[in-house]
Formats: structure tokens, C-alpha cells, sequence
């Protein structure tokens, strides 16, 4: 299973408003649209960071080389990427006439710190601090994206800076995440491997039995990162099951 780390940065939409606090801002203000300034990602185990942006290419040559990644994605994994990265990318790709990408399973690492964990906060920075992996690279804020748009070749290293150190913490959260992740994709399946479907070793140890309400499974526990999982076939059983009749 291929499993590609992204993360993109965007330019802001510039509108015309006329104060700074609750402004309700109509289509009719908007002035220039955001869009994608640059994008880096890596294959999971492996060292090559790809990178690339309106600065260094055409915005359509951007845009087609993160959507062949995608394209050769068994599976993605983001940071709110459900809600931001991928939307944004979609849109991108359907106004420069770009055909969806062959579909792909997403793990979004957000949703996965939010529903797993009580951390004080979920954002990346918080969450791979806190966790001893290290922090986002610190930059000049706002300022930074300003900077980038006028063309400032010092501010677009910051910026290339930034976006890869994100996809090398996103990877880092991701190993330390990953036997936490309800429905990961299956590696077994990809693989054709009686494997851990979250890190697809086979150092399974047998742990007891999974029970439904029906059926027992074979439980079993990775030898290598913790996650739990079952097998896919019930234990055969003699005696009759009882069920509730409706």
C-alpha cells in the first residue's frame, strides 16, 4: 500500500471591507480568490521530500504534479486535510480542467487526535510538541504569505522550509497515532498479507477473543506497533446461538 504525507499552503482571499471586526464580507467584495501557493509531500519510508509552487512553476504544473501523487495514492494522510487540504486541491483541479485523481482512502490525523485524545489543543504544532517530535518552523507570521505573493525569493524559502517541516511532523504524529486509528486502511488487503492492517508486520500475537453480539473472533495485537485488530472469519462454535426475535 502506498501511502502518501501531504500538506499545502494557500494564498488568503483579498477582499474590500469596511471594518475589522464581524464583517460579514459578499461575494460582491471579494476582490481575488485564495488559492494553492505550494505543496510538499513524501511516500511513508521514504526520504525523497517533494515540493513545488507558483513560484518555481506554472500554477497548472503545480497542481499536475501533486494531482499524479494522488493519482498513485493507495491511501493520504493530512492534517484537516478532509476539510481544507483535499476540498482546496478539488476545486483546483476542476478549475484547470483537471479530471478527478484515481480514488484514494484519506487519514486525517485531525480527526484522529479530536476523537482519540484529550490533548489541551489539536493543532499540530501543540500536538507534535507534546509528544517530543518537535515543532513547526517558526516564521514571520502573516507577513510570511504577504511576502511570498509579491514574489520575495528569501520569504518562498521560509515558506518551502515550513511546508516540508510540516509533512516531516506529520509523519513523525502519524507513527505515534497509527495504532490509535479507527479504520485504517487495511495493509492485509492491499498486500495479499495476514498482517497488521495498520502497519502490515506480521509479528501478530494472539490476545484473547473479540466478541460481538453474535460471534467470537480470534483477537490479536502487533508485535511491532500496538495496534489491535481481529480475524476477519467468526470461530466456528457446536452449540446454537440464540438470537432476539424482533
Amino acid at each position: 500500500m502506498r501511502i502518501l504525507l501531504l500538506d499545502i499552503e494557500t494564498a488568503p482571499n483579498l477582499a474590500y471591507c469596511w471594518g475589522l471586526w464581524e464583517q460579514n464580507i459578499g461575494i460582491n467584495q471579494i476582490e481575488d480568490a485564495g488559492y494553492v501557493l505550494c505543496w510538499a509531500a513524501k511516500w511513508l519510508g521514504e526520504k525523497d521530500m517533494m515540493y513545488d509552487s507558483v513560484h518555481q512553476s506554472t500554477a497548472k504544473q503545480m497542481l499536475r504534479g501533486v494531482h499524479k501523487l494522488l493519482d498513485e495514492a493507495d491511501a493520504v494522510v493530512h492534517y484537516n486535510g478532509r476539510k481544507f487540504d483535499i476540498p482546496t486541491l478539488n476545486k483546483e483541479f476542476l478549475l484547470n480542467k483537471m479530471s478527478p485523481p484515481a480514488p484514494y482512502k484519506q487519514i486525517d490525523l485531525l480527526q484522529v487526535s479530536r476523537g482519540a485524545f484529550k490533548f489541551q489543543s489539536h493543532k499540530l504544532d501543540y500536538v507534535s510538541k507534546s509528544l517530543g517530535l518537535g515543532t513547526k518552523t517558526k516564521h514571520a507570521g502573516f507577513q510570511l504569505w504577504v511576502d511570498c505573493m509579491k514574489g520575495d525569493k528569501t520569504a518562498w524559502k521560509q515558506m518551502e522550509e515550513y511546508n516540508k517541516n510540516d509533512v516531516v511532523l506529520l509523519e513523525k504524529v502519524y507513527h505515534e497515532f497509527r495504532p490509535w486509528i479507527k479504520n485504517h486502511p487495511n495493509h492485509g488487503a492491499f498486500d495479499d498479507l495476514d498482517a497488521c492492517p495498520h502497519c502490515a508486520s506480521e509479528k501478530l500475537q494472539k490476545r484473547g477473543m473479540a466478541v460481538t453480539r453474535d460471534q467470537r473472533y480470534q483477537r490479536y495485537q502487533c508485535g511491532d506497533c500496538g495496534a489491535w485488530s481481529r480475524s476477519k472469519k467468526s470461530l466456528a462454535r457446536a452449540r446454537t446461538t440464540i438470537v432476539g426475535i424482533n
